[in-house]
């Protein structure tokens, strides 16, 4: 690792390019000594952090470091034990997330705060401060989501929205701030690679112009490509100050977890026999704002990871829904599993025939909130020795529970921790493992990373390798390129609600993909690919 460290002095200062105005001599942000103590576990233990008007800075850490609440924090959403917030010089008191707009800072949150039963529009107009015309704040929603590659339907309503959709709306709902302080937890999850490079362009627009920028993200190429500097905190301690351009990326990830990450290690396999097909599925969306699926064929084989890649909001909703089991009244023969038609069946028939559901929504979806982990491990775990004679059996249940917890590394309060208390990677470490411990034959997973930090990223990604070195057919439904292109063999874009072409992982490219994922493809290339497509053609 580069001897890259930097004193609190340098990090007061402008970004290079930037001249200071006078009133900008002070740095834009400056927190000292902040703690905040929850009663398991103290999220910021005397956290210092200097940010310079025009600087991009980054926050790196794990799961459960204590980024998101050092940011909540700055925003007003939490309320800190001790320590000073410095605002332009100024020592001050930051009450409320309004009394932060009005100083200049936005926040986009990697955890939406929208309401549901509202527009796209009313969402947006609830954070501006000033009186407004929904109308005219509809154009500019508009014109601004456009701009910035984030389109968005401001008559849509945020229930009818997939977990992508809802980030722009965050993002572009920031953006119409005109904010100071901009702080970014996650934001490029649902972007194409193309988008990414826009949103990019414009953050540095931002920053040239004297906007400051908070940067949470756990992809560490765009924190060395972004970020001017990076602040490294671990169990809610500062651990470090680096410059990530001077970084590897080895380096980084050591930085943040404590250690070295193994690379991904994959057996050798032959693919088998197809054990989930879908074939010439075509479905009518229930959401008349969604995206209905055009004639989508495609087969899964024992032993392989199938990747589907697109934006959130291309019919990824729909085709999950018809996977499951959730959406039914399709052909019987549309889906197959392990042989047998299942188009027509229910979720728990399904789950009979060996297929395991990983849904992208962890809390609501994927665990029940106010649950323990030993109850979420019962909702679709019961046929494992849970449920006797129509009586639950709450040690069996424990047991599982615990088992996943020890085997996949899930740093909670024991099986009887809420699934609600759990950092978002060790929440989707414990539901990922819920899965895989029922040994299943067809195993879907949607984002199965998304905004989990590099350790526990790496470790999902090798159970999936592992997993499918078993025989098992897996599909993964993913935005991130980079995690399709190390565990995918072969690969697909879902846009518009058609797939793509198929292509072996090894005969493609991010740049190819990123253009498919915007929908280019045609002709002959956009012609559904016929499911009985060979692995590794």
């Amino acid at each position: 690792m580069s001897d890259s460290s930097y004193s609190d002095g340098a990090a007061a200062q402008p970004a290079a390019g930037s001249e200071p105005r006078p009133e900008q001599a002070a740095p834009r942000l400056m927190l000292k000594g902040i703690t905040k103590q929850y009663p398991a576990v103290r999220a910021n233990d005397d956290v210092t952090l200097i940010v310079a008007p025009g600087e991009i800075h980054a926050v790196l850490g794990e799961n459960g470091a204590g980024k998101s609440t050092l940011m909540k924090i700055i925003y007003g959403a939490v309320r800190p034990d001790a320590g000073e917030i410095h605002w332009e010089g100024q020592a001050l008191d930051i009450a409320s997330p309004a009394a932060a707009r009005k100083l200049g800072i936005g926040m986009v949150f990697q955890h939406f705060s929208l309401f549901e039963t509202l527009t796209v529009g009313e969402n947006i107009a609830l954070a501006l401060d000033e009186p407004f015309d929904l109308k005219a704040l509809s154009k500019r929603i508009r014109e601004v989501s456009a701009d910035y590659g984030l389109d968005i339907d401001p008559q849509r309503h945020v229930h009818s929205l997939t977990v992508g959709e809802r980030q722009r709306v965050e993002i572009v709902r920031c953006l119409l701030q005109n904010p100071r302080l901009l702080i970014m937890d996650e934001p490029t999850s649902v972007l194409t690679p193309q988008a990414v490079r826009k949103l990019f362009a414009t953050l540095r627009r931002l920053a040239a112009e004297g906007c400051s920028i908070l940067y949470i993200s756990h992809k560490l190429d765009e924190i060395q490509e972004l970020c001017d500097t990076a602040t490294v905190m671990r169990g809610g301690r500062v651990t470090g100050h680096v410059k990530p351009k001077q970084e590897t990326h080895a380096s980084l990830a050591q930085l943040m977890v404590g250690h070295s990450l193994p690379d991904y290690t994959r057996r050798e396999h032959k693919p088998g026999d197809v054990l989930l097909e879908v074939k010439a599925l075509s479905v009518a969306s229930d959401d008349p704002f969604g995206t209905s699926l055009d004639n989508v064929s495609f087969a899964v084989h024992a032993g392989e990871i199938f990747g589907i890649a697109g934006v959130s909001g291309n019919g990824q909703a729909e085709l999950l829904s018809a996977l499951s089991g959730e959406k039914r009244g399709v052909r019987a023969d549309a889906v197959t599993i392990c042989g047998k038609p299942a188009g027509r069946l229910g979720a728990g028939a399904r789950r009979a025939l060996g297929f395991g559901f990983v849904p992208e929504e962890r809390l609501g979806r994927g665990a029940v909130p106010a649950m323990t982990l030993a109850e979420n491990a019962l909702l679709t775990g019961h046929r494992q020795k849970m449920v006797r004679s129509g009586w639950i059996n709450a040690g069996a249940m424990r047991a599982f529970a615990k088992r996943c917890i020890e085997a996949f590394d899930v740093r909670c309060g024991g099986s009887e921790a809420l699934a609600q208390s759990l950092s978002g990677g060790n929440l989707q470490k414990y539901i990922v493992g819920r899965e895989i411990l029922q040994a299943p034959k067809v195993l879907v997973v949607a984002q199965p990373t998304w905004g989990v930090d590099v350790g526990a990223a790496a470790f999902i990604r090798q159970q999936l390798l592992d997993l499918s070195a078993r025989g098992v057919a897996i599909l993964v439904i993913s935005e991130e390129l980079e995690e399709l292109f190390d565990i995918c063999d072969r690969i697909a874009v879902l846009a518009g609600g058609r797939l793509s072409p198929v292509r072996a992982t090894g005969a493609t490219n991010a740049e190819e993909i990123g253009r498919w994922m915007a929908g280019l493809f045609g002709g002959r290339e956009g012609a559904a690919p016929s499911a009985e497509q060979p692995a590794h053609a």
